[in-house]
């Protein structure tokens, strides 16, 4: 039986941690792309390096590192799923629109060689902003876009989780957790499907205790950021194989995840031809159903926001397509 193979486009902070924890996981085989500098090549070193663990952790499987500005992008072949976490953050000075175009024009030369390369596989879009970077690359690949998928909600989720136990000390495990909407200031903590246990979250934490998660939750990665001087990576990059191993087996789970709105999905969350985050189930051809929930009003109104704010960045970046 063939092994599954992983493609994972940049080898940053993110992009090597998915790659050491596939490997951990023994996923399949994992091809790791990223540019060359200045006579360096780290995605050859890191897989080299990789490889070399998985030999001693028993993993029969493959690792190979590719200078893709030097030797292209024909290794994409053949991939079951491919990550791209390649895209530059936000400097000092930069306008959103400048950023999003700077992100787009590194999108195209990705998006081209997925569809030449590997055009049966799934997308996982980590690049920032995640939600607008989602659609454009169901734009630019011209999948279905129920095999081009964000990664944010997961990500959401378990800070969310995090800030819970600060009140509560309960397993991990028994706290279930659902963060919808934009990966950003607007996203949108879902307390109605919100559980310690079989109890709803709003019966066991203080209304003062919640404001401060749902406070905690939305500033969580602005606060690494603060701290580190540059963005969270072992969480977002496990978020990322939480995905992964959904698809690669199979396994059918609930996920939040950004995913393009149409036909009943949009009708039921007020919100069409955008990608944003709703629990959707993950499988082998990307994602099988969505989750249709129902939101409390406020819920829903602070959702809506959610909604409009991606709206005008996706019209923005519809505009920087053509372009």
């Amino acid at each position: 039986m063939r092994r599954q193979k992983v493609s994972i486009i940049g080898v940053g902070r993110v992009g090597e941690n998915v790659a050491y924890l596939s490997t951990v996981l023994g996923l399949g085989d994992i091809y790791l792309f990223g540019r060359h500098k200045e006579g360096l090549e780290p995605a050859k070193a890191k897989a080299i390096d990789l490889k070399q663990m998985a030999v001693l952790m028993g993993k029969d499987i493959n690792v190979q590192g590719i200078s893709y500005d030097v030797e292209g992008f024909e290794h994409l072949s053949n991939s079951s799923v491919v990550v791209i976490t390649a895209g530059i953050p936000r400097r000092s000075g930069m306008g959103r629109e400048e950023l999003l175009q700077e992100n787009i024009n590194i999108l195209k030369k990705f998006t081209e060689a997925i569809k030449r390369y590997a055009p049966d596989s799934v997308v996982l879009v980590v690049s920032n902003p995640v939600d607008i970077l989602t659609y454009v690359t169901i734009r630019l690949t011209g999948f279905h876009h129920r095999r081009v998928i964000g990664m944010a909600g997961v990500l959401d989720s378990s800070r969310f989780k995090n800030y819970v136990k600060d009140f509560i000390n309960v397993s991990f495990a028994d706290i279930r957790s659902l963060v919808m909407g934009t990966h950003g200031d607007l996203m949108v903590p879902v307390m109605s499907h919100s559980f310690i246990g079989d109890k709803p979250l709003e019966e066991v934490l203080s209304a003062k205790e919640i404001d401060s998660v749902i406070e905690a939750t939305r500033l969580g990665g602005g606060k690494i950021v603060g701290l580190m001087g540059t963005s969270a990576y072992y969480a977002p990059a496990a978020s990322v194989v939480l995905m992964l191993e959904a698809i690669i087996n199979d396994r059918g789970r609930v996920l939040p995840c950004s995913a393009y709105l149409d036909g009943e999905v949009a009708k039921h969350y007020e919100a069409r031809g955008i990608c944003i985050g709703v629990p959707v189930v993950l499988g082998r051809e990307g994602i099988k159903d969505y989750e249709l929930i129902s939101l409390s009003g406020y819920e829903k109104r602070e959702f809506l926001k959610s909604v409009n704010s991606i709206k005008e960045l996706t019209e923005m970046a519809k505009g920087l397509i053509s372009n």
